[in-house]
């Protein structure tokens, strides 16, 4: 699992000595902005640049004096877990005039600052972009009003900008995810699933308005996520005439026997004529048209509140420290960037080119062009866009196509978040493409029981933010029951399956794949998706429910953190599940802060835990009271959780104190996250679509038949991707002893999380992110969301 010495190893090729990083938020606030800021920081601290607050945006960089101040380590402590942004942001009209950029770059020469890391919308980046281009003319025009020496204007030559977007809507083109998207999302589904209990209790329809002024994202993946009736949102309205058909579906559904209606209008909602489609026009149609009591919820300014999601301190984290790097390796003819995330990876950006394509998506709606909108707005929203129409617009019977094909879906393995929404998304998609659906109770077990049946597409209304599976699941392989198993495909007729969990469906899909050789019944097309909160499957950057887990873990960690504030010094042990992986231990940790993660991937022994003692001693010497040390569940036989904590308690005394916890269970419970919603309901979507096109492809003489190895296939995400391998290919790919991939990207985490945590340790930065186009940096065939 080391990192091979050929790479390119960061600490040894660059150095920020002499040089001076400015970090400063602006425009509106977004949850994530203060990891951002405490990784700039940390990570300019860390190569040897001296690294500077700007509070209150472009107006502290105009007004200067104390709103520009120098950064210390221990003054980003306790940040991570904190909403909007410490150093506060501003709208600055002043900035906007030359007078007041003069203002500002006499500010920054004064502390030799020539490097800006603005996090921010288009906006914030745009004004930095033109403050850039205007720098060497402003330190001409400082040197004749004598405001500075000529040289300065030799030794300042050029100002380097790299951009970080920090903005709730993710209406930023170039990158799939801004900093605050998904904890806003995270705000809305809370409050949406408090609503559908009452709404429930007496039948109502409830109209939710949620932000998005100029982009429907969040209105989208919320209605995604929640199973909304009807979305609204600017990119593109509905056909005329929709009103009527809104009200059809909502009378259907209430047929039905569903108790409530959940209409999702994000505030920029237009119709055809760009005539605004507000919340009461909505409400008011649904009482007059179909006599429901109907209530009205304005989300507002609660969707911009609150503690960052798991995601969204991990985005920042990598982010911030990405953007240290680009500003490194920046010269005088860089332009300026933006980091961004493609898939699972971190790309840099030209600042100016995603600025005027998301200047082209308005002009487009503006023209009435919204398909070109919805294509300007990235492959990631045109294919939610797909999946939410695919699955919230039921067909009539009559027009949906007739395959006679059987679609078989079961759970395999532990329970995790999110495997409901992934079972809904595929019964939907499969009826519509014609197939029958039969869902299989308890896993394999109740395979060979014969506990099948045929479900319909209003079986699986609301089983989105369901946690758990509500299909049963058991960790039985069917190697043993092969034959029992083949006798109820033969009984059900059923053509191909959907396998959704973690590594017992891996396992279970190669013995399916080896019993074709004795069984024809498993000559048909199968896929799995990857589902379990341990993210240990190979082929996968991701699964389904690591989301929610991780989520869990912080939010723990925060109370747990809290919990010692104005005590004195203590550490806390904390114990994270995943077998023999260590994703939930290092992304977790790199989430909360932690100050060390043990694991199993990564050996450690005594001088290691002793190294980790005296670290946490010299730390509690300064301002920070708290230390956080997490510990995967089997990363060492002997050195168990009971053993670190009394080491660390004998070690650490008259310096500080220990506690323990060990999370257990709790990861595996609660609702799912909007990313695990999200994530499940497209991967299962895309992979019902794949099932479809191969019976098609291996139906032959009035029956299915598939024996090849890309008919037995997992669908994972990998780095850009979402992409179809072959099991028996994946194979050589894996520990089978230990139950995990023999390599694993989130690794290269781990040196983030020792830095961020005052370590001296070797980067890796090969893999840094290159400077890219943004209309080519995303694959033809990537319809990747979003992942860590």
């Amino acid at each position: 699992m080391a990192q091979p010495d050929s790479k390119k190893i960061f600490f040894e090729n660059l150095s920020g000595a002499g040089k001076a990083i400015a970090v400063l938020t602006s425009g509106g606030d977004a949850q994530g902005m203060n990891g951002a800021v405490r990784a700039v920081v940390r990570m300019g601290l860390y190569v040897g640049a001296k690294v500077y607050f700007i509070h209150e945006g472009y107006q502290g960089m105009v007004d200067g004096g104390d709103n520009i101040k120098e950064a210390t380590w221990e003054s980003v402590s306790s940040m991570l877990q904190l909403g909007g942004t410490v150093i506060g942001s501003a709208r600055c009209k002043e900035f906007r005039t030359h007078e007041g950029r003069l203002k500002a770059a006499h500010n920054l020469v004064q502390r030799g600052i020539t490097n800006l890391c603005v996090i921010g919308g288009d906006g914030s980046l745009t004004g930095a972009n033109l403050f850039k281009e205007e720098w060497s003319g402003l330190l001409n025009e400082l040197v004749e009003q004598g405001l500075i020496e000529a040289d300065a204007v030799q030794k300042y030559s050029a100002l380097h900008i790299v951009g970080m977007v920090g903005s709730i809507d993710n209406d930023f083109c170039g990158t799939d995810m801004t900093i605050g998207t998904d904890s806003a999302l995270h705000r809305i589904i809370e409050v949406v699933d408090a609503i559908m209990t009452t709404a429930q209790s007496h039948q109502r329809t409830f109209v939710l308005e949620v932000m998005g002024r100029h982009c429907g994202y969040l209105a989208l993946v919320s209605g995604l996520a929640c199973g909304a009736d009807w979305v609204l949102i600017p990119e593109m309205p509905p056909e005329d005439g929709w009103e009527e058909k809104m009200c059809q579906k909502l009378s259907a559904n209430r047929a039905g026997m569903k108790r409530l209606n959940i209409i999702i209008v994000a505030e920029g909602a237009i119709d055809r004529n760009n005539k605004p489609i507000t919340t009461e026009y909505v409400k008011n149609l649904v009482v007059k048209c179909l006599g429901f009591d109907t209530r009205v919820t304005i989300l507002g300014h609660v969707q911009r509140g609150g503690t960052p999601s798991a995601f969204d301190r991990i985005l920042a984290s990598r982010m911030g420290v990405e953007a240290v790097l680009a500003l490194l390796e920046t010269t005088a003819n860089t332009p300026a960037c933006v980091v961004s995330l493609c898939g699972n990876q971190s790309v840099r950006v030209p600042l100016m080119e995603c600025v005027q394509m998301t200047q082209e998506v308005q002009k487009a709606m503006d023209q009435k062009r919204f398909e070109e909108a919805v294509k300007l707005r990235g492959r990631s929203f045109e294919n939610n866009l797909k999946t939410y129409k695919l699955l919230a617009h039921r067909k009539p019977e009559s027009e949906l196509p007739t395959s006679n094909f059987n679609v078989a879906v079961l759970n395999v393995g532990a329970p995790a978040a999110g495997m409901n929404a992934a079972v809904r998304s595929a019964v939907r998609v499969g009826i519509s493409e014609g197939h029958k659906m039969f869902a299989v109770s308890d896993g394999f077990e109740g395979f060979y029981k014969g506990q099948i049946k045929e479900v319909k597409w209003g079986d699986v209304g609301g089983w989105t933010g369901q946690g758990g599976s509500l299909l049963g699941t058991k960790r039985t392989l069917p190697a043993k029951h092969v034959e029992k198993i083949a006798e109820q495909m033969r009984k059900h007729n059923i053509n191909a399956l959907l396998i959704i969990g973690g590594f017992e469906a891996f396992e279970s899909l190669l013995q399916l794949y080896e019993a074709r050789a004795n069984y024809e019944e498993f000559c048909i097309p199968m896929c799995m998706l990857p589902a379990t909160i341990s993210n240990n499957v190979p082929g996968t950057d991701l699964s389904i429910g690591a989301d929610t887990a991780l989520n869990a873990i912080v939010e723990t960690c925060d109370r747990i953190k809290q919990s010692a504030s104005g005590t004195k010094r203590r550490v806390f042990i904390i114990e994270t599940m995943g077998g023999y992986c260590g994703y939930l231990a290092t992304v977790g940790g790199l989430a909360s802060g932690a100050d060390a993660a043990y694991i199993y991937e990564e050996p450690f022994d005594i001088k290691e835990l002793q190294a980790n003692v005296e670290h946490l001693t010299e730390k509690m010497k300064t301002s920070i009271q708290r230390g956080l040390v997490l510990r995967n569940e089997n990363c060492n036989e002997n050195y168990t959780t009971d053993f670190i904590y009394q080491l660390y308690s004998e070690e650490g005394r008259g310096v500080f104190d220990c506690r323990k916890n060990v999370l257990g269970h709790m990861q595996q419970g609660g609702a799912p996250s909007p990313f695990d919603r999200n994530f499940g309901t497209k991967i299962s979507a895309k992979a019902m679509q794949w099932v479809s096109k191969k019976l098609v492809e291996t139906f032959r003489q009035g029956r299915v038949f598939a024996n090849t190895e890309d008919s037995c296939c997992l669908l994972g995400m990998r780095r850009r991707t979402l992409v179809f391998q072959p099991v028996v290919q994946l194979k050589d790919e894996t520990d089978f002893v230990h139950r995990i991939p023999k390599e694993q990207w989130w690794l290269k985490l781990r040196p983030l999380m020792k830095i961020l945590a005052k370590y001296k340790t070797s980067y890796d930065v090969s893999d840094s992110g290159q400077l890219e186009h943004v209309v080519h940096n995303r694959p033809k065939d990537s319809d990747a969301s979003v992942a860590m």
